[in-house]
């Protein structure tokens, strides 16, 4: 029995041998990854990015009134468009009109005291050459020339001052523009500082107001300070087939990036002459970017994320695949702008990315 159990191990130890050889070999033999590819190559780009914007009205004013009283007269509807200097609120204006007159009826009492003790100090001076008149009247006669003096100054003021108030009960537009909905009814009672009558917003030009990130101020120096650039570079984008007629230009980068957010903010200004563009209203703001003419692009699925960094399998001609780091540029439908990292004419991976790893075995499907 035991000669027999001999036998069939000396008989069995080839075999496992061969069995460890076998599954060795298979270990060592690289696993080939079916995959598709395609070639880096260069096509025509017009780049672009998308920032969310505000509509900022160039001018706008709250109208408040500045005096007291009753709203005697409306002269605008809402909505309305309006010139400078024209007539939008008017308030109760007798009491202020009667303090305006009551001010220079009390100016020329004033200005007539004057002249009187003018003509007594001519008087007193002539008598005082004859040495007719004692020294303390001719005194007395030169202090009411100050007082006088004083009193009409005192009343040009109060003119001035009521002049101010009788002005004031009357509003009228500081400038051109659209006229809001009013916030009074006729007969009510306003006062200074109180109440809103109203707001009015010039319509042409307008700004587009707009946020970066702080990586991106550079860029934007460079096209504030540079002395010419495309009339396309600034665009307004409504919707997919609306795109707003007209262009803008950079006007303003704001003094300093936030310290929290780490953005800063932009403006740009666009002619209205058709007032589409209305105050307060969110448009997408289109900016020309460096991705402009012939750039090499590839398809926006081969590319991988990892930590922030993007990348992509190249293709050597032993069809082994290597992970190589690339700068990603503009979003071009399914395709995406590779500003560096590759060159033309190299293979990269499209489709098998999740199975592959550095230095994997691939064959490429046709």
């Amino acid at each position: 029995m035991k000669k027999f159990l001999g036998l069939m191990l000396v008989a069995a130890i080839p075999a496992f041998i061969s069995a460890c050889g076998s599954e060795a070999t298979t270990q060592r033999a690289p696993q080939v990854i079916s995959v598709r590819a395609t070639e880096v190559a260069k096509k025509h780009v017009t780049g672009t990015d998308v920032y969310p914007g505000t509509v900022i009205p160039l001018m706008e004013v709250e109208i408040r009134p500045q005096v007291t009283g009753y709203i005697t007269n409306i002269y605008i509807e809402d909505g309305q468009e309006v010139k400078k200097g024209q007539k939008l609120y008017e308030i109760d204006r007798s009491k202020y009109r009667s303090s305006h007159q009551q001010a220079q009826a009390n100016l020329k009492s004033a200005e007539a005291n004057l002249e009187r003790v003018k003509k007594d100090l001519g008087r007193y001076e002539e008598l005082d050459k004859q040495d007719a008149i004692a020294k303390q009247q001719l005194d007395y006669a030169r202090a009411d020339i100050l007082t006088a003096e004083a009193q009409v100054a005192s009343a040009e003021a109060q003119v001035r001052s009521a002049e101010t108030d009788f002005n004031y009960s009357l509003m009228t537009a500081p400038f051109a523009g659209t006229i809001g909905i009013s916030q009074v009814r006729l007969g009510a009672q306003v006062s200074p500082g109180q109440s809103l009558l109203n707001t009015l917003s010039s319509d042409d030009p307008v700004l587009v107001d707009f946020v970066v990130n702080e990586k991106d101020v550079r860029r934007f120096t460079k096209m504030l300070k540079a002395e010419s650039l495309p009339d396309s570079t600034f665009s307004i984008q409504f919707s997919q087939q609306d795109i707003y007629p007209h262009f803008g230009e950079l006007t303003t980068i704001d003094r300093a990036v936030g310290r929290t957010s780490g953005t800063i903010n932009l403006r740009v200004k666009f002619p209205n002459p058709d007032r589409d563009l209305i105050a307060g209203m969110t448009v997408n703001l289109i900016v020309l970017n460096q991705d402009i003419g012939e750039q090499m692009t590839i398809p926006f699925k081969a590319v991988t994320e990892q930590m922030g960094e993007y990348f992509v399998y190249v293709i050597d001609q032993e069809n082994t695949v290597h992970q190589r780091n690339v700068q990603l540029g503009t979003k071009v439908k399914d395709e995406i702008v590779i500003r560096e990292g590759l060159k033309v004419g190299e293979k990269i991976v499209t489709e098998g990315i999740q199975k592959l790893r550095e230095g994997a075995k691939i064959s490429v499907d046709a």
